[in-house]
């Protein structure tokens, strides 16, 4: 059974191209709204969501974190910076990564996972 990510991306071009390069080693699905990210959530309980910061609010990832406190989140942003990235870890995100450096967002994805299900172990 293939592992499912969430991704959570308002461009479609960045959603497709972060799409494509996830699907090699996961089952990808694409949302669009906050609300369609937690009933995916929910229900597919995937290993990660990917989820773009420059859309949505630290507050979102602090309660999707709260909610889901095993489930690694790795933020996006089309230029994050130190200041940035740290308060998106103490938000409760596992990494932060440029939207457009999809290689990045799969290492961190991949990372993450595994850290997750070595913790679970």
């Amino acid at each position: 059974m293939p592992q499912n990510v969430v991704v959570l991306e308002k461009d479609p071009r960045v959603a497709r191209s972060l799409a494509g390069g996830l699907r090699p080693h996961f089952s990808v699905h694409v949302t669009r709204t906050r609300e369609e990210l937690r009933e995916n959530v929910a229900r597919n309980h995937p290993e990660a969501v990917v989820l773009n910061i420059e859309y949505w609010r630290l507050t979102d990832v602090e309660s999707l974190h709260r909610d889901f406190p095993a489930l690694p989140i790795v933020c996006t942003h089309r230029i994050p910076d130190e200041e940035m990235w740290m308060a998106a870890l103490s938000a409760g995100a596992s990494d932060v990564c440029p939207a457009d450096d999809v290689a990045k967002v799969l290492t961190s994805v991949l990372r993450s996972t595994a850290l997750s299900r070595s913790a679970a172990a």
